[in-house]
């Protein structure tokens, strides 16, 4: 079977797919990429840093989460040789909220460690998720340095890869939220749009779709993985 890397969300910290990880059991291998923690890193940076983690013996696909999409797609569009199949989660390949584009200027002065948990709760989780996921997420956040965030943030509110999502040939899915407050709709009505073969599945989910639903994630994932390896 393929090797699933999974390229975590806009914490970085890799710590967020336990749930998912441990619904998916042995099915087979998987490998977490992480980003650094203290490090402000552009997409191209986060890229370049992603490739030393991926197979150089045996084939794989590739899941971006929500920020990672962008880097995941990247990925695709280089078609490498071992790449088998590309999984998108509650993502985008443009900035998903443009009408918040004229406030990125405001970034620096924004300050992201002193939200409220229950903000941040409502944001990614909605009424979903138990109380030690909610204390999972907030903690996996506060590692993150703040200017590592805003940096982060910056790169969503420019990013666009439509051009480079149109170039890939490897089965696509798409894992989309019904409950997302984070990323609407629409994102995944583009991603159609640029790639009509991409095979989308809804959950009734918040934005933190493989934290709050791991299992039924699981089956759909295991699922195209099977897919794929058949078609191999």
């Amino acid at each position: 079977m393929p090797t699933l890397v999974l390229l975590p969300g806009m914490d970085g910290t890799g710590d967020l797919f336990a749930p998912f990880l441990e619904a998916l059991g042995d099915q087979f291998k998987t490998q977490v990429v992480r980003y650094p923690t203290d490090q402000e890193l552009g997409y191209d940076e986060l890229l370049a840093l992603t490739r030393r983690f991926l197979p150089i013996d045996e084939p794989y696909i590739v899941l971006g989460e929500s920020f990672s999409g962008h880097i995941a797609i990247s990925l695709a569009a280089e078609a490498p040789p071992l790449l088998r199949g590309l999984i998108l989660c509650c993502t985008f390949v443009r900035n998903p909220r443009p009408a918040l584009e004229p406030l990125k200027s405001l970034l620096p002065f924004v300050p992201l460690h002193w939200s409220p948990s229950a903000a941040l709760g409502w944001a990614l989780l909605g009424s979903f998720g138990s109380i030690a996921l909610r204390a999972a997420i907030a903690g996996a956040v506060r590692r993150v340095a703040p200017k590592v965030l805003r940096a982060r943030l910056r790169s969503v509110a420019s990013v666009d890869v439509s051009a480079m999502l149109a170039t890939v040939k490897v089965p696509c899915l798409y894992l989309r939220a019904s409950r997302d407050r984070m990323v609407p709709a629409s994102a995944s009505v583009h991603i159609q749009d640029v790639l009509p073969l991409v095979s989308v599945v809804q959950i009734n989910a918040p934005h933190c779709l493989l934290q709050a639903e791991p299992a039924q994630a699981a089956r759909v994932v295991s699922s195209f993985v099977s897919e794929v390896q058949g078609a191999l």
